[in-house]
């Protein structure tokens, strides 16, 4: 049975609602996985390929999902957040730095984020985040090759209005972007 096999039926023998367990449960599982050898087939196809992203597992009982994804040195994603998904990032190699940020509302009711700091996550290490949290990403050291496990499928989640959110830079300042549109609702 390959790492990614066993990962998957180990996943699936504790999946549960959302709990600190099932989370624990699950980062020790991608942990393990972290540990494969690179030459276990499936894992030196992704490093020969190094797809932009790759679904490597759907579970269709549970809804998880867990995608490889390798990134270029110097590539960042703005902050986002998951909607009402946790997500566990796991870096297999190199190393993204991912912010923090916390959302806060002035006096006019506009909306901006804090920035709260940032973590190196180097290969071996993984990372978790709730739903609702806030962060970006930037890999420092590539090509990085990270897995993003997620309790649900983002895009469909990215598909329901309100679900997920990203943040555009405006006037020095990370806002919703559906703020810097004229004439929406504020998110």
């Amino acid at each position: 049975m390959s790492s990614l096999n066993r990962f998957v039926e180990r996943v699936q023998s504790i999946w549960a609602p959302l709990s600190s367990a099932v989370v624990a449960g699950c980062q020790q599982q991608l942990d393990e996985l972290l540990k494969t050898p690179a030459t276990e087939p499936w894992l030196a196809e992704l490093h020969q390929q190094a797809p932009a992203q790759q679904e490597m597992h759907r579970d269709p009982d549970n809804g998880f999902v867990l995608l490889a994804h390798t990134e270029p040195e110097g590539l960042y994603r703005p902050p986002h957040d998951h909607g009402r998904s946790w997500v566990i990032y796991a870096v297999q190699q190199g190393e993204i730095e991912m912010g923090t940020y916390a959302k806060v509302q002035d006096s006019d009711g506009k909306v901006k984020l804090v920035k709260r700091g940032s973590t190196t996550v180097s290969a071996g290490q993984t990372l978790v985040f709730l739903p609702g949290d806030i962060h970006d990403t930037q890999c420092i050291s590539g090509p990085a090759l990270l897995f993003r496990f997620t309790e649900r499928d983002l895009k469909k989640e990215d598909q329901e209005a309100g679900k997920l959110t990203r943040y555009v830079k405006q006037d020095g300042d990370w806002v919703p972007a559906i703020q810097c549109i004229p004439g929406w609702l504020k998110s």
